[in-house]
């Protein structure tokens, strides 16, 4: 994985990887207000000619930095961020299950948001 550039567009709810002036890949998330502040990734894609290179790891890696940073938690119900936390756990702490589930709960109430 050479010269991706990662942003978040925080307002967008989105994690961006650039190639260039090119999206790439990117995590949908939202932030979750309560019961505590948590960011909430719900899907990580890549375009398919950029798939095996790293790129949803990298992802997945600075949305837990910018989590860490931000002194809050990732409560992932992406399935891919969860495997990639489950590999990493260094990185990734886990999230409390109540904050899963109030996370899921806010995406159920949210049907068009994703």
């Amino acid at each position: 994985m050479s010269d991706i550039e990662i942003r978040d567009d925080r307002p967008g709810g989105r994690l961006e990887a650039f190639a260039g002036d090119d999206v790439v890949g990117h995590i949908e998330y939202f932030v979750l207000e309560a019961p505590a502040r948590a960011l909430v990734p719900v899907h990580t894609i890549v375009e398919p000619e950029h798939e095996g290179q790293g790129i949803a790891g990298s992802l997945a890696r600075e949305l837990y930095a910018i989590a860490a940073r931000e002194g809050v938690v990732v409560a992932p119900l992406c399935p891919y961020v969860v495997k990639w936390a489950a590999r990493h756990p260094e990185e990734a702490p886990a999230a409390d299950p109540h904050l899963l589930d109030a996370a899921a709960e806010w995406l159920k109430a949210h049907p068009g948001r994703f």
